[in-house]
């Protein structure tokens, strides 16, 4: 039997902006985000095609010149001024050559509709790297100040791998709620977060989220007995498409098909995100 959907979907991470083309890996310049939006109302079009009830909505980035991604943080202000389904996610950077533009992100904080701060180290920087470390107590500051959370991406390897971001959740996730985006990353990244860390954080009292946008296959499914064997984390796990660099029908049907549609669908889908941000 196949679960019933949920009535009100909330996609708690997705993007606004186009990039300019990259010649990504020595190749030509392209754009592979092929759904990338670039104006609030192309953004609203697409949550009315979707039935999405709520977004939590953070400026789009994947190249390596991080000042495209920072130049959208007034977009994104604008757009949850705009329409109160949406809420905004500000760009940050750990970097020490983006400080005087993370700060700048930062003043924009504690203005109305932002409900994140965003940190990727696919650009660079590096958890453990001193130099970063001025950047990130910023950004867990400001966090901490205005109650936002802080979204980590993660993938497998490097400075994204959770054997690196997770020092994140051991230094500062006491008071501040951390979003793993994309539930560790990967193959190593879900077994690492499903097997090992992931419930270890919850039962410390680590405030800890993740959502299953990229996820292989398997994962939404395992982490989901997981949750129902443990008894905790029904209430940090969230739906998120990841537009444009996910694909919202993919990502809705993958986890309704691994939560089964009853209280752990409603709560990914909708009432985690709402009790995650104050809604």
């Amino acid at each position: 039997m196949t679960p019933s959907a949920p009535r009100l979907v909330h996609d708690a991470h997705r993007h606004l902006g186009v990039l300019p083309a990259h010649p990504f890996y020595g190749g030509p310049p392209v754009n592979p985000d092929t759904t990338a939006r670039a104006t609030i109302d192309e953004l609203i079009a697409d949550l009315d095609a979707e039935g999405t009830e709520r977004a939590l909505v953070i400026p789009n980035y994947g190249v390596p010149d991080p000042t495209a991604s920072f130049a959208l943080n007034e977009l994104v202000v604008e757009a949850a001024g705009r329409d109160d389904r949406i809420v905004a996610g500000l760009w940050t950077s750990p970097r020490p050559q983006d400080a005087v533009a993370t700060d700048k992100a930062l003043a924009l904080a504690g203005e109305d509709g932002v409900a994140a701060l965003k940190l990727s180290f696919l650009l660079g920087g590096g958890v453990d790297d001193p130099a970063c470390r001025p950047q990130l107590d910023a950004v867990f500051a400001a966090a901490r100040e205005h109650d936002l959370v802080v979204h980590v991406h993660t993938s497998p390897g490097a400075a994204s791998d959770l054997d690196q971001v997770g020092q994140l959740v051991e230094r500062y996730a006491d008071d501040v709620a951390v979003h793993l985006v994309h539930m560790g990353g990967g193959m190593s990244g879900h077994i690492k977060l499903i097997g090992q860390l992931f419930f270890a954080w919850v039962a410390a009292g680590k405030r800890v989220y993740t959502d299953t946008s990229w996820a292989i296959g398997f994962a939404p499914r395992w982490f989901a007995t997981e949750i129902e064997r443990h008894g905790i984390g029904h209430d940090r796990v969230l739906f998120a498409s990841d537009q444009p660099w996910g694909d919202f029908a993919g990502e809705h049907a993958r986890l309704l098909a691994a939560t089964g549609g009853g209280e752990l669908t409603d709560l990914v889908f909708r009432r985690n995100f709402e009790a995650l941000h104050g809604l």
